[in-house]
């Protein structure tokens, strides 16, 4: 029906059109209007492609090729036109003569390989497929030899000794020149079997290569001194990628001795060691490469992320305000809607400050309701103008604005606060009055005196905040300009809303349409309906989730939790209830994981297909814990034997399987759900090991150590050696001492 719709009104704009052409004197605007006649034929023959008319549309297109000023556009709607008509060879000349105007275009390549029938959505080929895309791929390497992207087209359908020699050739003349993005350019290589084990080799053999003779493999020209630099900056990427984080750090320092100068080599390891899990040394490193180049907007950007990250919310907004006009820097920072208040509120929530975190994810989704509200100066601009393409694509931008992941994670952010809110909803003044009786004299008093600490140290903060405020107000012109004062700085009104599921189903409602095929929408869809008790809507959400990745430790949590609700549930009264029983019944045998089986049967089937898993396990566990609560020492002993397999890369350490944000999602089960103190003391002392420089769990690199024992390492360094060359080594590689005598620990 919509299809219909679309068609007729297609229909009616080209009749529409034409009636405007028999208008024109001699079939021709005036000269003044050729640009915007030329984008309304365009538009005209995009209509007659939308209504199936293809030859009408081809015919429309050279017929009027003189009056079409925008060549290129000319030509790439004439290609398309050729691909649906099946006219390949006819397509595949046109697509070389675009590739001739731009030999970088990776569209351009794709269409290519269309018409040569070489094209896979997935990017699987056959061998005989990959001979002749690999001599498709040489003809035009030889064609248009100034082209980067002719030589690493191939390096994602080679494979073995092809792929090698590639990827070799690709990576050398890049290592000379110094790109830093050379590795993010080979990361999705990372993702095809054996080819991560085959750049290491070749990236390892470079590196042995130019510090033994200062020339490539197999070369006898001296290559320039950054080389090696670059290529040890390459070499601590690929380890950090493959999570060997303490090799990635030694040559990362390495590069940085050779080259102190390079910002990027800072910039890096800040990012290792934020992979690693030492999130405050991290944001020291982002510092000090900032500080290196006070005009980069770009590393003051990941500066203010590691910050946020580490959560030094006060000090990254500090750090994200120099790059703000003069006056009212906080309000200059939210009007260029670069949405820093996700990860800000990201971080709020992590500290526990629900109010602020509330009010972060509420300004993101403000920014997207102006980001609607903006389209409304278009409208009339791109009639104006004819730009009626543009305008079309404007639409559809539009239809799916609120698809896009910044939004998703806001709407997410914001939902998890008011289940929190939900969950464990402030305390009224009265109930804080009670709890005050309750104490003896002496608690009273620590209390009393622990706010007044705070309410002195929040009104200092206000005294500051204000003089930095006034003194921003004043521009270099002297110009005072006025600030809108924030009434709910903190977020405190927010908090007191009455019903918080309400306003969680509001953003719900949003996810659920612009996010349908997201795991979070219909996990954060289970939470708030089962606490509204909307079973027939939380059956809906576990349906989803089954379809959607029914192995996936989630969906099994969802789907037993729900079954479990429902078993407890009085039996049906009234007609409502009857109804919702008999849909659960007649749709549970359909439901492939329960069918003819327990919820306990069904929790341990699902443990014999992901035994390895470290995540399932613990999925499966506290799921026991909540059909047992009698078997919780079960429940840990499940999670504590669960096995961190070691994987052995030829020339490296073994790699662990277990990922750090699992093993603290793990901690924090054992600490909160399963209440197991003694359990959480023993993981956290395990993962501390598997993770040394994890600032989490304490390890014995990580930046965790007093400020006294620091200096003190500082002044031994000084006088000598230390006594202790394990931390030596771990501060090392966390950068220079004197960075962490400040850090906030």
């Amino acid at each position: 029906m919509a299809l219909c719709t679309r068609i007729f009104s297609a229909s009616k704009a080209i009749e529409i059109l034409e009636a405007y052409e028999g208008t024109l004197d001699d079939d021709y605007p005036p000269e003044n209007e050729r640009c915007e006649h030329s984008e309304m034929l365009l538009y005209k023959v995009s209509l007659l492609e939308e209504c199936g008319l293809l030859e009408k549309a081809l015919e429309e297109l050279h017929k009027k090729e003189t009056k079409i000023v925008d060549k290129l556009a000319y030509k790439e709607q004439e290609v398309s036109l050729l691909v649906k008509l099946n006219r390949l060879e006819e397509a595949a000349k046109l697509y070389r003569a675009l590739l001739y105007m731009n030999p970088d275009n990776y569209r351009y390549y794709e269409g290519l390989q269309r018409c040569a029938g070489l094209y896979s959505e997935k990017g699987q080929y056959s061998s005989d497929e990959i001979q002749r895309l690999d001599a498709l791929y040489q003809s035009l390497q030889q064609e248009y030899t100034w082209s980067s992207a002719a030589k690493r087209i191939p390096l994602d359908f080679l494979q073995g000794e092809r792929f090698q020699a590639a990827v070799d050739n690709y990576i050398r003349p890049l290592l000379t020149k110094g790109v830093p993005s050379l590795f993010s350019d080979l990361s999705p290589l990372y993702d095809q079997p054996g080819k991560a084990d085959i750049l290491e080799k070749l990236i390892l053999e470079l590196e042995d290569s130019l510090k033994k003779t200062g020339c490539f493999p197999g070369r006898t020209v001296k290559e320039p001194p950054s080389t090696l630099m670059w290529t040890l900056f390459l070499v601590a990427q690929h380890y950090d990628r493959r999570s060997q984080y303490g090799t990635a750090l030694a040559k990362i320092d390495e590069a940085i001795s050779h080259t102190p100068t390079v910002i990027d080599l800072y910039s890096v390891k800040s990012r290792i060691l934020k992979h690693a899990g030492d999130l405050t040394a991290a944001a020291a490193l982002a510092d000090e490469a900032r500080c290196m180049d006070l005009a980069d907007r770009y590393i003051n950007s990941e500066c203010v992320k590691r910050m946020l990250q580490a959560d030094q919310v006060s000090l990254a907004e500090k750090t994200a305000v120099l790059f703000t006009k003069d006056g009212d820097q906080h309000n200059n920072l939210y009007d260029m809607q670069c949405m820093y208040e996700l990860a800000s509120g990201e971080s709020y929530f992590r500290q526990g400050e629900l109010g602020k975190a509330l009010k972060k994810f509420l300004a993101v989704e403000k920014h997207y309701a102006d980001i609607t509200e903006d389209q409304f100066d278009f409208h009339s601009y791109c009639l104006r103008k004819m730009t009626l393409r543009t305008y079309v694509e404007m639409l559809k931008f539009q239809d799916r604005l609120h698809s896009h992941s910044y939004f998703c994670k806001a709407a997410a952010g914001a939902i998890r606060c008011y289940l929190k809110l939900f969950d464990s909803p402030p305390k009224s003044a009265t109930e804080k009055d009670e709890e005050m009786s309750k104490l003896l004299p002496s608690q009273k008093k620590k209390m009393r005196q622990k706010q007044r600490k705070a309410e002195a140290r929040a009104k200092k903060e206000a005294e500051s905040k204000n003089e930095e405020i006034s003194a921003s107000n004043v521009s270099k012109s002297g110009k005072r300009h006025v600030k809108a004062v924030d009434p709910d700085p903190h977020g405190e009104k927010l908090l007191q809303v009455e019903d918080p599921l309400m306003e969680a189903t509001k953003y719900l409602k949003l996810l659920q349409k612009h996010s349908p095929d997201s795991l979070e929408t219909h996990f954060l869809s289970f939470e708030v309906n089962m606490r509204k008790q909307k079973i027939l809507l939380a059956f809906q959400a576990v349906k989803n989730l089954m379809r959607l990745d029914a192995e996936n430790p989630l969906s099994h949590r969802c789907l037993i939790r729900f079954f479990n609700k429902v078993s407890s549930m009085p039996a049906p009264v009234s007609d409502a209830e009857r109804l919702v029983w008999s849909v659960l019944e007649a749709e549970r045998p359909a439901i492939s994981q329960l069918h003819q089986k327990s919820l306990t049967d069904a929790n341990i089937s699902f443990l014999r297909e992901h035994e390895n898993s470290l995540m399932h396990r613990v999925a499966v566990a506290e799921m026991l814990y909540l059909l047992e609560p009698n078997k919780k020492s079960e429940a840990v002993k499940l999670i504590e034997d669960s096995p961190n397999n070691m994987v052995s890369i030829k020339g490296a350490p073994p790699v662990q399987l277990w990922k750090l944000e699992d093993c603290i999602a793990v901690h924090e089960v054992l600490e909160n759900v399963l209440i197991d103190k003694e359990a959480a003391s023993r993981w956290k002392a395990r993962c501390a090991e598997c993770f040394p420089y994890s600032r989490y769990f304490e390890g014995i690199r990580s930046s965790v150590v007093s400020k006294a024992y620091l200096n003190n390492l500082i002044d031994n360094s000084e006088n000598g050696a230390s006594n202790h060359p394990e931390l030596n080594n771990s501060i090392a590689l966390n950068g220079k001492l004197e960075t962490f005598k400040d850090l906030k620990i």
